[in-house]
Parts: structure tokens; C-alpha cells; sequence
């Protein structure tokens, strides 16, 4: 063995003690990650690296300070009430939940453990906290939009397809957010000239048989409502609207990214870095209780000029300015 290799050998070997003692002093909290969607999603990677990595940023560092367990439902409330369990057997200090519809399965399997939820609309209707101001229970976190929000969709559909009268909008009909999205849409579309009908979006074949046939009548587009479905199916929707030449809004703004033609929303990467702020102060011993829900404070506009031109839409110099993000 030659000299040098030796003393790293022997150097490494000493520090490894001082090492492990340094990390056994230092206690190791446990944090639950729970997503609506799929795990396997560009979209939920990305927003659980940076939840992570401000995490980091913070001091809490996966294997130093911190253990995690994650999960994903993939939309299917069944997978959610297995999954909620299984993260409240692991004991943890705090869980995110990352959409709103993790969070009744939650709420069933512990009223105790500290939940801070992302990607969530109404969780004061929903009954998840007692007001905004002071959440009252276990539960706190940062709101997707109000159902304000969804008016704003219909105002970008008519400003980007003039000539569009009559709007489908994907949504999920067995969640609340989706019965709430769409009604404010009702209400809000005939001072704009449009007519609002829902295509339900539990999988696949519901989504193309309900595309297909609002498709065979002119003067159509679509509004893609908050839902984990709306993510899991997003690239077939983006394809649907596509073959059928219909204008599409969408409540998520990287959607413009794989094709689709308009996005307005919340910025979902930098609510989840937010939420880690949140599970930092709760680990240092805040109570959920104590944390007021927040409201988005950041929107995104999302335009694919490639898509409207494909489409024959002409984007006015004024939406184009608007925008955070343009695709050509």
C-alpha cells in the first residue's frame, strides 16, 4: 500500500467516528410526502425536488436531520386513504400534502400529526381549516386559487378565440373544487357570450368520448379545470385539442410547454418551496394552527404562439405583453 493511500485510509477511519457521533447527537425528525397525482409525472418530480431543495436550504437535509416517506395516489381516493395511513403508521413530525385531494384521507386518519397542504382551492368550504386567517386545527398551507380564478379562464378564451361561443370544462366531478370551478363558470359565461357544458374526466376513454363529441359542433373550446386528472391526462387533452383544432385554456401555466395554447395560474413550483418555509417553522415548533393559509401571490400567463398559429388565432400585442411565458 503506498504511503499516501494509507494516511487517507487512516485519516478517513479516525474522522468516521467523530462522524457518526456528530450525526447520532443531532435528532432526525421524520417528514411524510403525499402527491394527488402520479409519481412518475414531470410536474410532481419537479415541485417535490424543489420543496426539497429549499428544505436544504433551510437545514434539513434527507439522511442527516430528516427521514422521508413519500407517496402518490394518482387521483385515486382509494390509493389515498392506504397511503394517509401508511404515512401516519410512520409517525411523522409533519406530512405535505400535495393537492387537495390527499388531504380528506388525512384528515380521517389523524387529527394530530401537522399537515401542510399545497395545490389546494376552498379549504375552508372544504372544511380542512376553521377560516384562512387562523386554520384552527392540524392543517395549514398555501391555496392553489379562488373560484374567481375560473372566470379568469373564460375571459382568456374569449380574448384569444373571439369566435369561440360555446366552452366544455374538463373537471372532476367527485371533487369539490370541480362542482365549484365549474359553477362560478356558469355563472360568469353569458355576459361573455359563451355557453358552458362539462365533460367529466375519471379516465381516458370519458375524456375522448366527451372531446370527441363536443367537438362535432363549430365555435368550440376548453377550459382545463384544477384537478390531479387534468395532470395525469394532460398530454392526451393537449393531443385532443390539437386534432380537433379547439382553442384550450389551462389551469396550469407549464401545460403552454408541451402544446397547449393558453395557461393561467399559480406559479406550483414556488408554492411548494413556500410550503417548505412552513414545515421549517413547524419543526421548530410553530403550530399549524397558528399559520394563517395563504393565498396565492403569484400567477403565471402562459402563451404557445407555435399552437395559435396552427390554429389560426392571432394573438393581440396586448395578451402577448401580458404574458410570463411565450412558446414560438
Amino acid at each position: 500500500m503506498r504511503r499516501r493511500e494509507f494516511i487517507t485510509l487512516v485519516g478517513g477511519a479516525a474522522a468516521w467516528p467523530l462522524a457518526a457521533r456528530a450525526q447520532q447527537g443531532e435528532r432526525v425528525r421524520r417528514l411524510g410526502i403525499i402527491a394527488g397525482a402520479a409519481a412518475e409525472e414531470p410536474e410532481t418530480k419537479a415541485r417535490i425536488a424543489a420543496f426539497l431543495q429549499e428544505l436544504k436550504h433551510l437545514g434539513w437535509e434527507e439522511g442527516r436531520n430528516v427521514r422521508i416517506e413519500t407517496r402518490a395516489i394518482s387521483g385515486n381516493t382509494g390509493a389515498a386513504r392506504k397511503y394517509a395511513a401508511e404515512l401516519v403508521a410512520f409517525a411523522p413530525d409533519v406530512i405535505l400534502a400535495v393537492g387537495g385531494s390527499t388531504i380528506p384521507s388525512l384528515l380521517e386518519a389523524t387529527n394530530t400529526v401537522p399537515i401542510v397542504f399545497t395545490i389546494t382551492s376552498d379549504p375552508v368550504g372544504n372544511g380542512f381549516v376553521d377560516s384562512l386567517a387562523r386554520p384552527g386545527g392540524n392543517v395549514t398551507g398555501f391555496m392553489t386559487f379562488d373560484y374567481g380564478l375560473s372566470g379568469k379562464w373564460l375571459e382568456l378564451l374569449k380574448e384569444i378565440a373571439p369566435n369561440v361561443t360555446r366552452a366544455a370544462v374538463l373537471r372532476d366531478p367527485t371533487l369539490p373544487a370541480g362542482i365549484g370551478q365549474l359553477a362560478v363558470m356558469q355563472v360568469l359565461a353569458r355576459p361573455l357570450g359563451l355557453d358552458v357544458s362539462a365533460i367529466n374526466i375519471r379516465d381516458a376513454r370519458e375524456i375522448e368520448r366527451g372531446v370527441a363529441t363536443f367537438a362535432r359542433f363549430a365555435n368550440g373550446g376548453l377550459i382545463v379545470a384544477a384537478s390531479p386528472f387534468t395532470v395525469i391526462h394532460r398530454d392526451l387533452i393537449v393531443a385532443l385539442a390539437d386534432r380537433y383544432k379547439l382553442p384550450a385554456v389551462y389551469w396550469e401555466p407549464s401545460a403552454v410547454t408541451i402544446g397547449g395554447l393558453i395557461a393561467y395560474g399559480t406559479d406550483l413550483i414556488d408554492q411548494q418551496r413556500q410550503a417548505a418555509r412552513y414545515i421549517d417553522r413547524i419543526l421548530k415548533g410553530e403550530k399549524p394552527a397558528d399559520l394563517p393559509v395563504q393565498a396565492p401571490n403569484k400567477y403565471e400567463l402562459g402563451i404557445n404562439l407555435k399552437t395559435a398559429k396552427a390554429l389560426g388565432l392571432i394573438v393581440s400585442p396586448a395578451l402577448l405583453a401580458r404574458a410570463d411565458k411565450v412558446i414560438e
